[in-house]
């Protein structure tokens, strides 16, 4: 395939990938605002306490969870022990699943993916309704249960299609590598240590992802009511995070990683698939930041507005609004690594992935360290600031990688990181006006006055929107030609 054809591709899977991710964050969204008027904010707060993932480690943290970290009251939080078992097993699952779904990614199957995940989502959410409203007594077994169907029917979507698709004609016709399941045992040794390599890379980004969620259940820094209520607003916060920045990061990703070689410098790469990967990246890296300010915006002067629709006092109340409102800047952070990241997973050798492992095992252990430290200055907060610091290490790396990388040619794609002028003016207006807008009108002052407040928002982000499009003619070209097509040819 050519350069063209593989970016033809990727970009029709980022579009699905948005489209299914807007879907279920939209389904999640309604199902957790439902759920928010049946369950207690402790119970929420012991769910998403995740058990991660492998066999010895779903024994060995059951273990740890039930025996010997608090237990809590079983007339708050009931059945909690044989949840944590499903949660476990759930766990054990989801693994199995994963190298097929790397399979189905790397290959660009996308019609799989969103069936796959479409119907366990659907089931999921089924389950958990029907569960809450009839059986609400069940406790943890609702959502552990909702789990666990979730888990296996994405297990047996991804073994069935390939048990049937392995050996196939239309595999054989299309040059499939692999044509029998044993197929997928690792057995070629630089890939097997390329993946190891990975694997420790994957364990200290789970630290970085997850880690305040082990701060919080080992230390016992927040209640489960005060887990409850992060782990809403940080679900609520990573929204456009998880269904707009991560599927572009996912399928951007394969596409730097089909076009370069891994481990070569850019002399030694074609310099035509350089000139598309450049343009690519800063079109990218330009589309993320321009969305992660317009978030930042709007979200620090419609965090309590959101809070209070979505879960009324219960969120509206405390903490809350300054948790979402740090999360907005938190994005942005997210929405520039993600991109930044992708690309630098994508080129670096095996041994510059080992080498950065030990800079990562070092963030890792600072991370922890100071979500604790600033969690008992700023209470739940701290985790959100704890995480911008951390990422703000990691884009510095990921930048001056990217520079050294492009510093031999000619290209400069660290320039989509430098918004025209009229976009940050109209950045900051929008910030004043929303910020005062939100002092008069919002949020104990009738509805009248919210529709006023929600009004003003609306034309300061058009005004956003319209100096995007007058001045940004590259970036516009890029999601005109390359993006939306694909959502046009289903249509049509």
């Amino acid at each position: 395939m050519s350069s063209q054809d593989i970016l033809q591709s990727v970009s029709t899977l980022a579009s699905y990938n948005v489209l299914l991710q807007v879907m279920f964050r939209v389904l999640t969204f309604l199902l957790n605002a439902f759920t928010l008027r049946f369950v207690s904010k402790e119970l929420i707060g012991v769910v998403n306490v995740r058990v991660p993932l492998g066999v010895l480690w779903a024994v060995l943290l059951s273990y740890v969870w039930l025996w010997l970290l608090e237990v809590p009251d079983a007339h708050t939080v009931p059945y909690y022990s044989p949840a944590v078992v499903l949660f476990a097993l759930s766990g054990v699952q989801e693994l199995l699943a994963e190298p097929l779904w790397v399979l189905a990614q790397a290959h660009m199957f996308v019609r799989l993916k969103v069936v796959a995940e479409s119907l366990a989502m659907i089931a999921k959410c089924s389950i958990t309704v029907v569960l809450v409203v009839f059986s609400r007594e069940w406790g943890l077994y609702i959502f552990s249960a909702a789990h666990l169907v979730y888990t296996g029917i994405l297990v047996l979507c991804y073994a069935v299609y390939f048990i049937r698709f392995l050996g196939s004609k239309e595999a054989a016709r299309n040059s499939f590598p692999l044509r029998r399941v044993r197929d997928l045992l690792p057995l070629d040794r630089n890939l097997a240590r390329l993946t190891w390599s990975f694997f420790k890379q994957s364990f200290l980004k789970q630290i970085l992802t997850e880690g305040e969620r082990y701060v919080m259940t080992f230390l016992n820094v927040l209640s489960f009511g005060d887990q409850g209520v992060y782990d809403i607003v940080n679900n609520l916060g990573s929204m456009v995070a998880r269904f707009i920045f991560l599927p572009i990061e996912e399928s951007f990703y394969i596409f730097f990683a089909k076009v370069l070689e891994r481990g070569r410098d850019v002399k030694s790469q074609k310099q035509e698939e350089v000139a598309i990967v450049a343009e690519v990246l800063e079109c990218l890296l330009k589309l993320v930041l321009v969305i992660g300010l317009i978030i930042t915006v709007f979200g620090y002067a419609y965090s309590h507005l959101a809070l209070d629709i979505y879960g009324g006092s219960l969120l509206s109340s405390g903490s809350g609004p300054s948790l979402l409102q740090c999360y907005s800047c938190y994005v942005l952070l997210l929405a520039v690594n993600g991109v930044t990241e992708c690309f630098v997973f994508a080129v670096m050798s095996q041994e510059e992935v080992d080498k950065y492992n030990f800079i990562m095992l070092a963030l890792s252990v600072s991370f922890l360290f100071l979500s604790y430290v600033l969690t008992g200055w700023a209470g739940s907060v701290g985790f959100i600031l704890a995480n911008c610091l951390n990422m703000g290490l990691r884009i510095l790396h990921s930048l001056l990688y990217i520079h050294r990388y492009f510093q031999l040619s000619r290209w400069k794609p660290l320039q989509g990181l430098l918004p025209s002028p009229p976009i940050l003016l109209a950045l900051a207006v929008s910030a004043v006006v929303t910020t005062v807008s939100e002092a008069f009108f919002c949020c104990d002052s009738g509805l009248l006055l919210r529709l006023v407040h929600i009004s003003v928002g609306a034309i300061c982000l058009l005004g956003v929107v319209v100096a995007v499009l007058l001045t940004e003619t590259k970036l516009v070209q890029f999601v005109s030609t390359q993006l939306l097509p694909r959502f046009r040819k289903k249509r049509t």
